[in-house]
């Protein structure tokens, strides 16, 4: 029960910072100019990703094992996104951007209420396995939000060639400030799903208490890497950019998805097992 109210809570934090972003984004497009989040936003959203997170903790980590599902995945990895989010925009100027992720926020809050199923993760108490699974999620979170940042650079730069640039896209940074912090996340993403892919080969016995095989997880999870080292390899040597970036970005994203959560989802959602 109080695991569901904190859901509750953090969906209701985000909620209401939502609705006043979309009023200041559609008011500062009318007749101001942007401003950056204010230390009252700042600490409303820090409220809601902490009770968010609080939730997470209780719900994932319940004693000494850890419980895993799909509402909780996609609900984990857009928090880590969104803390992600918090901290740049002390770097950088993104005020167009707050709706689209606290709305994403609410969304993910409510998931795991939507989606309660979980599983036993094996090997969960092992300092390793925690490490190997932090990892993975930091990266799964930050490619979150790079397809994020894809896909709203997509409409925009749609809307801009047709010369029918709505409110809400006209107070977005500007394209090539939101280009330079898509490469950043993916870069450093890239990093970190080396890192998990590397360990979890190498370190297969010990992680998860079995001999590695090529399952269809760590297919999608090499393809994937493959997809994003080829894009970041095309932005230095060929200087990628616009929508091949965005397609590139947005292909491994999807594969990368299909690796972990999309496969809970079948399990889960679409034919009803826990394992």
């Amino acid at each position: 029960m109080q695991t569901i109210l904190l859901h509750l809570l953090a969906a209701s934090l985000y909620a209401g910072l939502g609705i006043h972003f979309w009023r200041a984004c559609i008011q500062a497009s009318a007749n101001q100019p942007r401003r950056c989040m204010s230390p009252t936003e700042r600490i409303v959203m820090l409220t809601a990703l902490a009770t968010h997170g609080w939730a997470l903790q209780g719900a994932l980590f319940p004693g000494d094992g850890m419980r895993f599902g799909f509402g909780f995945a996609v609900s984990l990895v857009v928090w880590l996104a969104v803390c992600f989010y918090w901290i740049e925009t002390f770097y950088a100027r993104l005020d167009g951007l707050h709706g689209f992720v606290v709305s994403a926020g609410v969304a993910s809050s409510l998931l795991p209420l939507i989606f309660p199923g979980q599983h036993i993760l094996a090997n969960a108490g092992s300092p390793a396995f925690r490490a190997h699974f932090i990892i993975a999620m930091l990266a799964y979170s930050l490619f979150t939000l790079a397809a994020l940042h894809a896909m709203l650079m997509a409409i925009a730069e749609r809307q801009l060639h047709s010369g029918r640039l709505t409110r809400t896209f006209a107070n977005l940074p500007p394209l090539l400030t939101m280009e330079t912090l898509l490469f950043r996340l993916i870069g450093i993403a890239f990093i970190l799903l080396t890192l998990t892919l590397s360990s979890g080969i190498v370190f297969s016995e010990s992680l998860f208490g079995q001999a590695f095989r090529l399952d269809h997880k760590t297919i999608f999870a090499i393809v994937s890497w493959l997809l994003f080292g080829a894009l970041l390899v095309g932005r230095r040597v060929w200087g990628w950019r616009g929508r091949v970036a965005l397609r590139w970005t947005l292909a491994g994203f999807t594969t990368l998805v299909l690796a972990y959560v999309g496969s809970r989802f079948v399990l889960e959602v679409l034919l009803g097992r826990a394992s």
